[in-house]
């Protein structure tokens, strides 16, 4: 018995923002300092870092617990499963539900809670909760998941990553630019079937790293408000990413059975294109080979970095063929890889 993805949904939020809206933004650094040029050369460095040229941000009424149910139903009805049938609803996010114009999170009820209720389960049986891990708290989830299937406390999960970071950005911080809202599902289940969840690593470094990414005032120094806001520290975070995912990911190819040669595609959280190929590049380099070409798909372009969303909003746009030279075929050796606040890192292999 094996433990595979039978079905994959996501929500892709209608409100389309370009680079070119935040050209009136008033940008400050963390202390509070002017940048020394405009607004187009910032954003202009900025795409080159990021490759980011546009975002998604959710429409006025919704919520993030609104579009986890919208991916998470695309997600069942691509499994052909009954819902009743679920053992477990496991949803990850960061900020819970934050209305428009709102400065405070809501979280109780979980998020699972109200996806479940969303979704009209009746069955008491099917545990919904939530999980906190930062961007990689998606990927986190399915091997949670996969653990309870493994143990025989499962046969059906549903696993979905969903935010809404443009609820929680500070408008004075350039990084604000970065973020996104989205939302990505998918049904892991028992199968009699090759394949499935083969390997995964997990790692929490928090002894000097804990607060690279954190909640935060914002940088404009005259703000009255006692809001806080999503912030972080690009590159300690960037360096930390280079040093240390590659090697887990070694690990987790390692402990697959797999080799390097068998790996065909590798879907790695959307944090910026410039860091993600470096840490493409450098995970090639620890087998002394260079990527091959399409082996890291992205979104982040048009998407943006929508944390928890990214991975499994990738996968199943991958998965349904509506990403340019991307296809998968049964027997695919891949892997889902992710870094985020923590620090945590994790990984997983998968065959198709």
């Amino acid at each position: 018995m094996n433990f595979k993805i039978t079905g994959t949904g996501s929500y892709i939020p209608n409100v389309v923002t370009t680079n070119a809206d935040f050209g009136q933004h008033e940008f400050y650094n963390l202390d509070g300092s002017s940048f020394p040029q405009d607004n187009g050369t910032t954003i202009r460095k900025f795409k080159a870092i990021t490759g980011i040229e546009e975002r998604r941000y959710l429409d006025n009424n919704l919520n993030t617990s609104d579009i986890a149910a919208i991916a998470g139903q695309k997600a069942i009805e691509d499994a052909g499963i009954d819902p009743e049938t679920l053992d477990y609803i496991i949803v990850a996010h960061n900020y819970g539900d934050v209305k428009l114009n709102s400065n405070q999170s809501d979280t109780v009820p979980s998020l699972a809670t109200r996806v479940k209720a969303s979704l009209r389960i009746k069955n008491p049986k099917c545990v919904g909760y939530d999980v906190l891990f930062g961007c990689p708290g998606w990927i986190e989830g399915v091997i949670q998941a996969n653990g309870f299937i493994k143990a025989g406390m499962a046969k059906k999960c549903l696993i979905i990553g969903a935010e809404a970071l443009s609820r929680v950005v500070d408008k004075h911080d350039r990084d604000s630019m970065i973020f996104s809202d989205g939302a990505g599902a998918i049904i892991l289940e028992a199968k009699d079937e090759e394949g499935g969840i083969l390997s995964h690593e997990t790692g929490t470094y928090s002894f000097q790293e804990a607060e690279y990414i954190y909640f935060g005032k914002s940088n404009h120094a005259e703000a009255t408000d006692d809001v806080r806001y999503i912030k972080m520290h690009g590159r300690k975070i960037y360096e930390f990413a280079l040093m240390n995912v590659p090697n887990a990911m070694k690990t987790c190819l390692e402990n697959s059975g797999k080799s390097i040669s068998d790996l065909k595609t590798v879907f790695i959280h959307q944090a910026n294109e410039k860091m993600d190929q470096a840490i493409i590049d450098r995970f090639y380099k620890l087998h002394k080979l260079t990527p091959p070409e399409n082996v890291m798909p992205m979104t982040i372009h048009e998407l943006g970095n929508s944390s928890v969303a990214t991975v499994p909003t990738l996968f199943d746009l991958v998965n349904k063929g509506k990403i340019k030279d991307q296809k998968l075929e049964k027997g695919d050796v891949i892997m889902f890889a992710s870094v985020g606040a923590g620090m945590n890192i994790n990984a997983i292999t998968y065959q198709v």
